[in-house]
């Protein structure tokens, strides 16, 4: 009876550990681009700020609360996108001058480490603009509670956030203003708002005997 109820006992432990670690695996996530953009504002004649967007993101986050040094995320944003409401300046924008999306179609983020302080996430990696490579810090707001859409998607959200200097990937060009000054700021803000789908569980399409 002894040696029987070891074995059940182990058995059950090993259960239990097993069920634990699955519990506690990272959960793999796919942004949605349907819902996730990314926003910017820069200064326009040292008097306004004029924003725009990108609304193409796609990339992966692989998420574990229990242990965010597991975190990774992955994005890439089409600046074929960009959207300022003014036709011409998306031109502009798009053109050589600035992000010359006929050659680089692509903005690239890739974490490199992920860290909580005093409550909040911040998530330092590589942006990549132009094909030049600089490291930020981005500063989290989330992620929420998982969420199931209709069709029984699991779902998560999050806004981040982040400041740089564009001539630091090349975006440098200008124009001086008579009055002093330039006619767009160096400092821009990007604010990200992202939606990504829970992975859902492969379910073979091999029948049993």
């Amino acid at each position: 009876m002894n040696v029987r109820s070891n074995v059940t006992s182990n058995a059950l432990a090993l259960a239990f550990g097993l069920a634990s670690l699955a519990a506690a695996a990272p959960a793999t996530y796919d942004i949605d681009p349907a819902h996730s953009a990314a926003q910017f504002s820069v200064r326009h004649l040292m008097i306004s700020n004029v924003k725009g967007e990108i609304s193409q993101i796609k990339g992966t986050v692989v998420y574990d609360p229990e242990n965010l040094a597991a975190t990774t995320i992955e994005a890439s944003l089409d600046t074929t996108t960009i959207n300022t409401r003014e036709p011409k300046r998306d031109g502009h924008l798009k053109s050589p001058d600035f992000f010359d999306v006929a050659k680089f179609p692509a903005i690239t983020f890739k974490s490199k480490q992920v860290s909580k302080a005093n409550g909040v996430i911040q998530v330092k990696g590589d942006l990549t603009i132009r094909g030049v490579t600089k490291e930020v810090v981005l500063t989290v707001d989330g992620p929420t509670p998982e969420q199931k859409d209709p069709w029984g998607n699991a779902r998560i959200g999050a806004s981040a956030t982040t400041k740089i200097n564009r001539a630091d990937w090349g975006l440098t060009w200008n124009k001086a203003l008579e009055g002093g000054g330039v006619m767009v700021g160096d400092e821009v803000t990007i604010t990200l708002d992202l939606e990504a789908v829970k992975h859902k569980p492969v379910v073979s399409s091999a029948s049993t005997k």
